[in-house]
């Protein structure tokens, strides 16, 4: 009984660090602030609403990548200082998720494109037509250099505002 007593309280403190910790907390938010605001931007421009696209979205404006890393990135330095090792690790992981959003991801998005349309023509011949494996290759993978600046300023800003009111 003891020993479940002291997993309990392992695990309350585990859950208490992370729930403090400013930096964690800022790159969630940072996160979720570019899901809501991609699919806002998506229900008026569609005029639809995909509560999936909320929690799994990839691609879109703004990126969510760019927002979090970059919220987190920003908040290790209002916290760590700009001197400070996390910070410098923080800064490189952020340019290495933004290049790769907006460029192997965009482009592996590009090339899904093309394959489904390839899929589609090849599903339309009429002698024997060939089986794919899947249905379409998701398309909506990277993104324009643009979501990906525009989702690095929402992060910057999610994490000084959140500064300012953790204090």
């Amino acid at each position: 009984m003891r020993s479940l007593f002291l997993f309990w309280d392992i695990s309350m403190d585990i859950l208490n660090q992370m729930i403090t910790n400013k930096i964690l907390v800022t790159a969630f938010l940072g996160y979720f602030t570019a899901q809501i605001v991609k699919v806002i931007i998506e229900a008026v421009m569609d005029h639809t609403f995909s509560f999936k696209r909320l929690l799994t979205g990839n691609g879109g404006m703004p990126s969510s990548h760019s927002s979090t890393v970059c919220a987190m990135a920003t908040m290790t330095a209002l916290t760590m200082g700009v001197g400070s090792f996390e910070f410098a690790f923080a800064v490189i992981f952020a340019i290495v998720v933004m290049v790769d959003a907006s460029g192997v991801r965009r482009e592996t998005g590009n090339q899904a494109v093309i394959l489904n349309e390839l899929m589609e023509y090849f599903a339309k011949l009429k002698d024997n037509p060939p089986r794919f494996s899947q249905d379409q290759l998701k398309e909506l993978i990277g993104h324009t250099p643009l979501q990906v600046q525009v989702g690095g300023v929402l992060g910057v800003l999610i994490a000084v505002i959140t500064h300012f009111i953790w204090r």
